[in-house]
């Protein structure tokens, strides 16, 4: 029930009754218009970003038979065009000018649409009728930030009036139809070398016939026409039939009022944007109520019977998507990428049946399943070098069962004794069943009580972040909880139920498993000596490929005696043991600042709105951290928050050392031994990270990284284990294999393991691979993949082999030599407690003399030839290409059927380009993304990734790049259509009124003044900067926490307001061209460009013929000698 309004909307749920996290300063109501359609409306003053989100219970389970793909084609059509709006671009347009995007997706059971706008003026879009003229361009006021005392933004009112006509008048139009048909199979095709999708799609396919988990929900040309042959021009012409008939009854039988749900997050207060809402998504024709009923906003509440379980196989005709004949099964399976791992699957009810919603056992359950504490299964399989890890969790969610999972990376050893891996995981399950079903001293729930007491705490102090998620996800949330409990969700649960715990874990037995076992060793088997020795191996069955996304995979039901031990093993490791109590569970939540009675300093109120630079979410002046110690080869940074009021605390520590990146095997020593000190650190900082604390270290190319964040109260122990932990273990290192066997195992483990994801780069996607080449040309100094394989692999790996003394020797070095610090402590922490972390830091790290200003490690980019350089360099053959300077490469998978390219254009260094120069080309950036994608992507369907946006590259320097991954065209070709596609942006912005510049400046404005939204993210941005000056020289060192404000004010338009920025659109517009024409014309004689184009398997032949071509790079031996030749850009930063 709720309260009226006088225009028929219904008031579910006011702000006071809302559950709320305690730094939560929004307002929210819960509304249901007159068309049945509820709402969540949520105030947030002081938000920069406004979105909106809806949620609907349906997805690609709703797919007619003959047009598989049918939903997630209907997702991609409702974007091109509606009665209102009728052109493709428009809604995307819209977006991007208020600085804003959108996106969806479709799932089994439901489609999300969302959106986002970060309007700069907050321009207020009228009375409540002036929705209806929301499809007109609005300059509006002078660019600054504003209160919203009444009235939604232009923005968010326009965003909202075009996606209510998504579900009032869609077109699909059937131009549209035929083209985004296309954009659909090329999508499909983009993953078909995917292992995720492979292993989704093998699962779907081993599901029941008769229910609908068993549906190829993606779609292609094929299915969503009934036959049709991409290749041909339309479906109609090769045997096919369009779908359109069907979208518009997909459309009719599903986009109901009563079947969605909406969530708006703006500025405004509560009432206007309830008027907002009401004159938009009140127009959708709904449903009326019947019998008087209300409509149920919690989902479908059901009595229980018989069945614990009630919701389970409760819709779909009763059908089990995996029954008793579906489930006892092994599944072996060949990946793409190196990987070797088992899966459990188990049958389970759905989530929120009525059972469930309460205590929500799974959550403990697995929690057990998967922890890593001495004497859990976990450390005893990776104490005998059997796996890299274990997971455990809920994989597949659907209204009628789930899949609950035991995951395990194996390694190479652990696959080869995949039995004992096993046996240990059924006794492991065993142990736990018999403390669920005999719990006299009652640990099982205080473990429950353990897991309550966090999941409220992460609750009480969770902080608002992005707008857009939170719209997102709450619109879904809407289907299954209270609307005074939506903040909550899940979070806060009931007491702990062990009749239902019980009944929940009871599913886990081998006769109700599905054991999925991925190994690339299966595919080299011969013969019958090289086999798999496993007493559940399916090696005797014939190998099978999967329909859709062509996964090898042969499958076997366990043997009967197998799974009668299993189920009952006959004894348990003695060295299996129940985790104790976490000791980490944080109980100290006070506030530094509140106990030194402090208060906020004037420089720190809130401003006049009219000035916004610098104002966090909650309104106060975001003031950087502050020099605290300073001395040779140390500064530390402070910070103690009073804005966000969290108590939580991040220790950052950057160190920098010339050796790390010296050459390849420094690399790889180091990226070795931070793998081995992660194993090692694992069992103790395991409950740390589930009670809200964790640590990072990682070696990158300029030293090695130190970070612990969380609740404050546990901190500085966490960082003094971590700390002394790194040097002790180097010590230990020392002493060798023979003393240590176990750290030698380990050592071992991370070999292997960083052998096999080096490798596994090479099966990255084409237009990563493309990127990739790219930076290997451009950087000066940087180590190919190849190198680091070298090291562990093959003929000189053999004769030089990697050790474990040798590993502590390089850590050493890097650690301990010579080096340089910078740290920020920042957060819940004041000077003393930060001092303390300065003694740490120093008794540590800083032992050997201060790195000198000549030994920091620098990173350059290099200058691609101009066209008369490359004359030059190649010959005059290459005088008539735009892009003399061509790097090929050929995707290392066969599967992979796409090509792609990526043509990078440079602008210079940032320090040559100033504020000004990078601000345009930003902008130019920015428009430049849609424009892109709407003539490559959307009319000219040359693939389904299409994106343009500025890369810096090492060093400083800035570039535009156009990125594409295609299917069916060849790279040369797609590079012409760049290339044309780049001479018809010129005439765009040729052709763009001051108006449109204007906005568009805005939008870029309005994201470079985006406030941090909380305490996470401010410690990021400062981190940020300070990282920025690691290498520069003292004169240099001084982050500029002010760059984007200034950045900004060089886009920031003259309005004739009294704020002179000397920027005219007029004038922005000029420089945007002029720009343009120095760095990116086809003619320019400054034009600095390279194409990286990457080939498919079947596309190799194009790649062959040009080998040896003059400006072609066909290798990387080919892009090393031309660097021979290239200068470098100036690494000074832009704003000194």
């Amino acid at each position: 029930t709720g309260t009226g309004t006088g225009t028929g909307t219904v008031v579910l749920a006011e702000d006071e009754s809302f559950v709320k996290p305690l730094p939560d300063r929004r307002s929210y109501r819960a509304i249901r218009l007159p068309n049945s359609l509820v709402a969540l409306l949520a105030s947030d003053p002081q938000t920069d970003v406004e979105s909106g989100s809806v949620h609907l219970r349906t997805g690609h389970f709703s797919d007619p038979p003959n047009r598989a793909g049918l939903a997630h084609f209907h997702e991609h059509m409702l974007f091109l065009g509606t009665e209102k709006y009728p052109e493709e671009d428009e809604y995307e347009t819209f977006l991007g000018r208020n600085g804003g995007s959108s996106n969806a997706y479709t799932d089994m059971e439901d489609t999300n649409y969302y959106f986002s706008v970060a309007p700069l003026d907050h321009e207020e879009s009228g009375e409540e009728g002036a929705v209806d003229d929301l499809g007109e361009d609005r300059v509006g006021a002078a660019p600054v930030r504003a209160g919203t005392n009444g009235g939604t933004s232009a923005a968010l009112a326009g965003a909202l009036d075009r996606l209510s006509q998504f579900f009032i008048s869609p077109l699909f139009n059937p131009d549209s139809v035929e083209r985004e048909l296309r954009a659909v199979d090329s999508e499909y095709k983009n993953s078909l070398a995917s292992d995720n999708w492979r292993n989704f799609q093998l699962l779907k396919s081993g599901a029941d016939p008769d229910h609908p988990f068993h549906k190829f929900g993606c779609g292609n040309y094929n299915t969503l026409t009934d036959g049709g042959d991409p290749d041909g021009e339309s479906a109609e012409s090769t045997g096919g039939t369009n779908p359109r008939a069907d979208l518009v009854k997909f459309w009719e039988d599903n986009y109901r009022t009563t079947n969605m749900r909406l969530c708006v997050v703006g500025r405004a207060g509560l009432d206007d944007l309830q008027r907002t809402v009401e004159a938009t998504f009140g127009a959708i024709e709904g449903l009326g109520h019947t019998n008087g009923e209300e409509v149920n906003v919690n989902g479908s509440q059901v009595e229980m019977d018989e069945r614990i379980f009630k919701s389970e196989h409760s819709g779909y005709g009763g059908v089990e998507a995996f029954g008793p004949d579906k489930m006892g099964t092994v599944i072996e399976v060949i990946p793409v990428v190196e990987t070797r791992m088992i899966k459990m699957q188990f049958a389970t009810p759905p989530l929120e049946d009525p059972a469930l919603r309460k205590s929500r056992p799974y959550r403990v359950l697995s929690h057990l399943l998967g922890h890593e504490s001495p004497g859990s299964l976990h450390s005893l399989l990776n104490d005998e070098g059997l796996i890299n890890g274990l997971s455990s969790g809920v994989g597949v969610d659907t209204s009628t069962f789930s899949l609950c999972s035991l995951t395990i990376s194996l390694t190479k050893k652990g696959m080869e004794n995949r039995d004992r891996v096993l046996d240990l995981v059924w006794q492991w399950i065993a142990l736990i069943k018999s403390s669920v079903g005999n719990d006299e001293h009652g640990l099982m729930e205080k473990y429950y009580d353990e897991m309550r007491q966090i999941s409220k705490t992460n609750f009480n102090f969770r902080e608002n972040g992005d707008p857009t998620d939170f719209a997102s996800s709450v619109a879904d949330l809407l289907f299954y909880h209270e609307p005074e409990r939506i903040l909550a969700g899940s979070s806060l649960n009931g007491e702990y139920d062990a009749e239902v715990a019980k009944a929940f874990l009871d599913r886990f037995t081998p006769d109700n498993a599905m054991i999925t076992v991925w190994d690339p060793d299966m595919e080299k088997e011969e013969d019958s000596a090289n086999e798999v020795k496993s007493e559940f191996s399916a090696h005797s069955s014939p190998w099978q490929k999967e329909k859709w996304y062509g996964a090898k995979y042969r499958e076997a039901s366990i043997p009967d005696d197998v799974a009668a031990r299993w189920g009952s093993p006959p004894n348990l490791d003695e060295r299996l043991s129940l985790p104790g109590l976490n000791e980490f569970i944080p109980t100290d939540f006070s506030l530094r600042c509140d106990e030194q009675g402090e208060v906020v300093p004037e420089t720190e109120m809130k401003e006049q709105v009219e000035n916004g630079d610098g104002i966090n979410s909650s309104g106060i002046k975001a003031v950087p951290p502050e020099v605290l110690v300073e001395k040779p080869g140390l500064r530390l940074w402070h910070k103690m928050d009073r804005t966000f009021r969290v108590p939580k605390t991040s220790i950052k520590v950057h160190l920098t050392n010339p050796d790390i990146y010296r050459s390849p095997r420094a690399m790889t020593l180091n990226r070795l031994y931070q793998k081995v000190l992660r194993d090692d650190l694992n069992e103790f900082a395991y409950d740390a990270g589930v009670a809200g604390c964790s640590y990072r270290v990682a070696c990158v190319p300029t030293g090695y990284r130190i970070s612990v964040s969380g609740y404050s109260e546990k901190l500085p122990h966490l960082l003094d284990v971590v700390t002394s932990r790194m040097l002790s273990l180097i010590e230990e290192m020392k002493e060798g294999a023979e003393k240590r066997p176990g750290l030698a195992m380990k050592f071992e483990k991370a070999r292997q393991n960083l052998l096999r994801q080096t490798k596994n780069y090479r099966l990255d996607a084409p237009y990563e691979t493309a990127n990739y080449i790219t930076r290997m040309l451009i950087e000066d100094n940087a180590w190919h993949v190849d190198n680091y394989v070298a090291e562990m692999e093959g003929e000189y790996a053999d004769s030089h082999k990697l050790t474990l003394e040798e590993c502590a020797q390089a850590a050493e070095e890097c650690l301990l030599g010579r080096a340089k610090v910078e740290a920020l402590c920042m957060g819940n922490i004041n000077e003393k407690e930060t001092l303390d972390v300065c003694n740490v830091i120093q008794q540590h790290f800083l032992q050997a003399r201060p790195l000198a200003e000549e030994e920091y490690p620098r990173f350059r980019s290099h200058k691609m030839p101009t066209r008369d350089e490359a004359v030059r360099l190649y010959g005059p053959e290459v005088a008539a290409e735009s892009i003399p300077t061509k790097i090929e490469e050929v995707v290392f998978s066969e599967s992979e059927e796409n090509n792609a390219i990526e043509v990078m254009l440079q602008a210079g260094s940032e320090h040559e380009l100033g504020y000004e120069g990078i601000g345009t080309l930003e902008l130019i950036s920015y428009i430049a993304y849609n424009s892109a994608f709407n003539r490559l992507r959307t009319q000219e369907q040359l693939g389904y990734i299409v994106s343009a946006f500025t890369r810096k590259t090492a060093g400083g320097a800035g570039a535009l790049c156009v990125l594409i991954q295609s299917s069916s065209t060849l790279p040369s070709v797609l590079e012409e259509r760049i290339e044309a596609w780049l001479e018809a942006f010129r005439q765009e912005l040729v052709d763009m009124s001051e108006e449109r510049v204007a906005m568009e400046a805005a939008a870029v404005v309005a994201q470079l003044l985006e406030r941090d939204t909380k305490l996470a993210d401010e410690i990021a941005s400062a981190w940020g900067e300070i990282l920025s000056t690691e290498t520069l020289s003292a004169k240099m060192r001084q982050p500029a926490f002010d760059r984007l404000e200034k950045l900004a004010k060089f886009l920031t338009i003259d309005e004739g307001d009294g704020i002179n920025t000397s920027v005219t659109a007029k004038g922005l517009k000029q420089k945007m061209i002029d720009f343009f024409d120095k760095y990116f014309s086809a003619s320019s004689p400054e034009r600095r460009a390279v194409s990286a184009r990457v080939y498919s398997q079947k596309t190799k032949k194009e790649y062959d013929s040009n080998i040896g071509k003059p400006g072609i790079l066909s290798s990387y031996a080919d892009s090393r000698h031309l660097k021979q030749f290239l200068s470098v850009y100036p690494t000074a930063p832009y704003w000194i």
